[in-house]
């Protein structure tokens, strides 16, 4: 099935201020905005989380990260072009797995918020 890529978002997990693990859903072909992720986050700071700090938070390995089933649920937010669709592809929890579902339901499961993220 050929799916556009505007369609499928990463899950990246970054750091706020130097302690908060925050979680960005992002599109593929787009690059995360750390300043637009820490002002989302009402931080000053966010930079990219490291690998063992990542791994041990969520249980799951980089490159297969979900935003569900986290084993430590860290805040949410989705960026804000997920809700021009009707469903998004984001991983299941296994480097190349994917899940469809809406941005809304995405929101819900995550208590996340929509804010503009990517440049």
């Amino acid at each position: 099935m050929q799916v556009s890529p505007d369609k499928v978002f990463k899950t990246l997990v970054a750091v706020l201020d130097t302690r908060e693990l925050l979680v960005a859903v992002i599109p593929v072909s787009t690059s995360l905005n750390m300043k637009m992720l820490a002002k989302a986050a009402g931080g000053k700071k966010a930079a990219m989380a490291e690998v063992n700090a990542v791994q041990r938070s969520t249980g799951y390995v980089l490159g297969g990260v979900s935003p569900l089933g986290q084993k430590k649920q860290l805040r949410t937010f989705i960026d804000s072009s997920a809700t021009e669709f009707e469903t998004i592809f984001v991983s299941a929890g296994k480097r190349g797995l994917e899940i469809e579902l809406s941005p809304n339901d995405l929101k819900t499961l995550t208590a996340a918020q929509f804010a503009a993220l990517s440049a």
